[in-house]
């Protein structure tokens, strides 16, 4: 088992262990792809981990922007946060119902803002209720608390810097979506997207990085996988996947293993499939 760290991975013993801590905070960040036909909010209702606040990742976004779920402006993020509760001080750990898939999101938009002290639940709801640990439907009593965001802008890219990067290689840009997304061998599951990457691009799905619960392998396990995918380790990376979700698993997994000069593209394919001026990749990285 990978070590806790309440900065990047804490285990479901670690949770168990300090539940009771006022000054944490547990935020069930779950978010399903459409085709999947869940209802997150529902599911939190009906059963989550004590003491914990729905983090809606569709509502706590940029809705001035077509695209999903791309980063709000700060105040809105403030306000969101301070309305679950949350501020300077906690210890916040972050869960989703699929294991770890949409928490890691939220984990990266916290340090995006400039919070450090915040871990994705390693293996999730699902790995919490299979140890039989307590789940609840009572909701949280949620008191007050200020949060200071200090945004580390450096830590989201757009499409003119990802075009940059892919043209000058300055950066390695690491996509995390399926082989067959990557390869332009898959539809794409929304309409109107170009199949293939972005070029220069290289491969490490998502799933490869964790185990069969759904926590995540151990460091060296992880910087072994990113370097067979052909990753150059010793230039800044950004991420990307479908809309900017799974891409953090990937910051996740890096800042594991002590690579923290991460990014992620917050349009990810969704936007740079759509855009009718960049170049697309097809086949292998």
């Amino acid at each position: 088992m990978a070590q806790d760290d309440p900065k990047t991975i804490v285990s479901t013993a670690w949770l168990n262990a300090n539940l009771k801590d006022p000054d944490l905070r547990i935020l069930d960040a779950s978010w399903y792809l459409p085709t999947e036909s869940r209802d997150p909010k529902a599911e939190f209702d009906a059963s989550h981990i004590p003491g914990a606040r729905f983090f809606d990742i569709e509502d706590i976004s940029d809705h001035r922007s077509n695209l999903p779920h791309m980063v709000p402006p700060v105040e809105k993020f403030l306000s969101r946060i301070r309305e679950l509760g949350v501020g300077d001080g906690h210890q916040i750990v972050v869960y989703d119902g699929a294991g770890l898939f949409s928490a890691a999101r939220v984990w990266w938009l916290f340090k995006l803002m400039g919070h450090d002290n915040i871990a994705v639940l390693d293996g999730g709801l699902p790995k919490w209720t299979a140890e039989g640990r307590p789940v609840t439907n009572e909701p949280p009593v949620i008191r007050d608390r200020h949060m200071f965001a200090r945004p580390r802008y450096e830590m989201v890219k757009d499409v003119t810097e990802v075009s940059r990067a892919s043209k000058l290689m300055d950066y390695v840009i690491i996509d995390a979506r399926a082989a067959d997304r990557f390869k332009g061998e898959a539809a794409e599951p929304r309409p109107g997207m170009r199949a293939g990457h972005i070029p220069n691009a290289r491969n490490v799905p998502f799933s490869t990085l964790l185990n069969a619960d759904k926590t995540m392998k151990d460091p060296e396990a992880l910087k072994e996988i990113f370097e067979a995918a052909g990753v150059d380790l010793a230039k800044p990376a950004i991420t990307s996947c479908g809309s900017g979700v799974t891409a953090a698993v990937l910051c996740l997994a890096m800042e594991r293993f002590g690579k923290t000069d991460h990014s992620l593209y917050d349009g990810s394919w969704t936007e740079w499939g759509a855009f009718p001026t960049v170049p697309i990749a097809t086949g292998d990285a």
